[in-house]
This record gives C-alpha cells, sequence and structure tokens, in this order.
C-alpha cells in the first residue's frame, strides 16, 4: 500500500476514501494524480493503492464497497477478473470487455465501466485536434489495450483499420469480429511484422499499442522510409517522453505523443464517474508529469 496520507494532508473520520488495486501496484501513477484534483477541489479525500491478489479481488471489491470507499481504479491483471466477476456492466467495459473503474452505487451494487477508451479518445483530440470520424488508422499490437483501442475507434467512426501483430493469428483474429460487429468499418491485416512502408504510408493515424519504446535502448519499429509528414502517432506508453517511433515520427516532419494523456484522461473520467465532478485537467496533468518524469517536468 502507499502512503494513503501524503504530505499536508489532515484525515478526518469524514475523508472519503479512493483506491487502486493490482498485483504489482508498486508503479502506479494514479494517486498523485488524483490527489492533485482533491486538492484542487478542496475535497477531503485520499487516494490510495492496494497490492490484491487475483483470487482475492471479487472479495475485496464488496468489502471495499460496504467499507464506504468512495471508487476503485483496478489495473494488471484486475481488468479482466472484473470484467468477468461483475454483475453489473456499463456499455465502456462491454466494449473492451475489461473494467479499470468500479462505481459503488447506493444501492449497494457495483457497476464497472471502463474509461481507457475515453482516455485515448480524448488524448488524440488534445494532441491533434481531431476525432476518429473518418479517420484510416494502423494499429499496431493487438492485445488486451489494441483490442479496446480498435472498438473504440470503430464506436468513433473510423472508416478504415489496418491491424498490425506479431502474431499475424491474432491480428486475423480480431479482424474477423471486428468486421461483424462493425461492418462499416473496413479492416484489414498489414501482411508482415513491421508493416511494410506502403501500408503505413497509406494511413493517418499511427497508435502503438505494443511494449516496443518502453525501455532505453529499443530501436523504433517504423523508421523513415515509412513515415510521412501527414501521420499522427499516439504511443500508448508513457515511461519515456519520447519513444523511438514518436523521434522517427518527428524527423519525417509527422506528429507524435506519448501516453501521458492518455493516462491523464482515463483518470478524469474516472473521477468524474465517482464523484460526478469534473475535476481539473491542468493540476492532474502537472502532478502526473512530476510523478513520471521529475518536478519542473515538460512533455
Amino acid at each position: 500500500m502507499t502512503d494513503p496520507a501524503p504530505e499536508g494532508l489532515s484525515l478526518t473520520g469524514k475523508t472519503r476514501v479512493f483506491a487502486v488495486l493490482g498485483h504489482p501496484v508498486a508503479h502506479t501513477m494514479s494517486p498523485p494524480m488524483h490527489q492533485a484534483a482533491f486538492r484542487a477541489l478542496g475535497m477531503d479525500a485520499v487516494y490510495a493503492a492496494f497490492d490484491v491478489v487475483p483470487e482475492k479481488l471479487m472479495a475485496v471489491l464488496p468489502a471495499m464497497a460496504a467499507m464506504g470507499f468512495g471508487g476503485v481504479n483496478l489495473t494488471i491483471p484486475h481488468k479482466e477478473v472484473a470484467y468477468r466477476g461483475l454483475e453489473a456492466l456499463a456499455p465502456s467495459a462491454m466494449r473492451s470487455a475489461s473494467v479499470n473503474t468500479v462505481v459503488f452505487r447506493e444501492d449497494g451494487s457495483l457497476e464497472g465501466h471502463s474509461t481507457d477508451g475515453h482516455g485515448l479518445r480524448m488524448a488524440v483530440k488534445e494532441a491533434f485536434d481531431t476525432d476518429f470520424a473518418g479517420v484510416t488508422v494502423l494499429l499496431l499490437g493487438c492485445g488486451g489495450a489494441g483490442r479496446a483501442a480498435a472498438r473504440e475507434l470503430a464506436e468513433g467512426g473510423a472508416v478504415r483499420l489496418v491491424l498490425a501483430n506479431r502474431s499475424p493469428e491474432r491480428a486475423r483474429g480480431l479482424a474477423a469480429e471486428l468486421s461483424r460487429e462493425y461492418p462499416a468499418m473496413l479492416v484489414e491485416v498489414a501482411p508482415s511484422w513491421p508493416p511494410p512502408p506502403e501500408t503505413v504510408q497509406g494511413v493517418g493515424l499511427i497508435l502503438n499499442s505494443t511494449a516496443l519504446g518502453m525501455k532505453e535502448g529499443d530501436s523504433a519499429l517504423l523508421t523513415a522510409e515509412h513515415l510521412g509528414s501527414h501521420h499522427k502517432m499516439l504511443d500508448m506508453t508513457y515511461v519515456l517522453r519520447e519513444t523511438p517511433m514518436m523521434a522517427a515520427v518527428r524527423a519525417a516532419g509527422g506528429r507524435a505523443v506519448n501516453g501521458l494523456g492518455m493516462l491523464l484522461h482515463q483518470g478524469v473520467r474516472s473521477f468524474e464517474l465517482w464523484t460526478g465532478v469534473l475535476p481539473p485537467v491542468e493540476p492532474m496533468r502537472a502532478a502526473l508529469r512530476n510523478a513520471v518524469y521529475g518536478k519542473n517536468a515538460h512533455v
């Protein structure tokens, strides 16, 4: 568990407690982000982190509701566990087949939501001043994050989606699902990994949901021959301020951002679901930047 009482915070018998659950959970950046929102709004509330093993999750969540917790976020590996275990699921959770936000309703029931898709959509809007309607997209990686992103793109009106995955079978499986569920969107599978230059050149937006770029020394999956000034790219990892693929896109004259904005906006939406209040974004962004990159960091 993280320190539930950050410096300068006075806990009272009326303090509302929110939390993130994971296993492990030490890496989470959610507490400083949400604590910044509580401070900015003058709320008597605290956000903590708890390490819970997956097999205990569905016992812990009702207990937290009974104890009066204000709401809970879930991170790896709990998103799929909660999706399978909760009876009440919001449309966002059903689309992504995962739960990252649990709302404790007044009648004592628990409702699962996924705010990851909202975070992606808002991050793209903020970075590139565009939504998904009418866009052509290359999605790198068809794992859990990629699958959720694909459905968010379809819901948002993307017209063409190219799936690229190290295992082509996984990409073909997802393509078949999407074609059945969203017949208005053209879904294709890239002919190779990495996708060839002509495939990449034919799209406008690139989303990277793979782990490539999470550590120093990773090489760029896409290089100069793949990229052009028309490209916009969001790399979902946020560990590095600039990943190798972001650098390659920028060198080609395109625009690129990392996943910090996505993390920020999924947290904003979770806060709103729990409290009914839209939190102040900039204090949350500043706290998140400081937590990830150090004080006075700018991305």
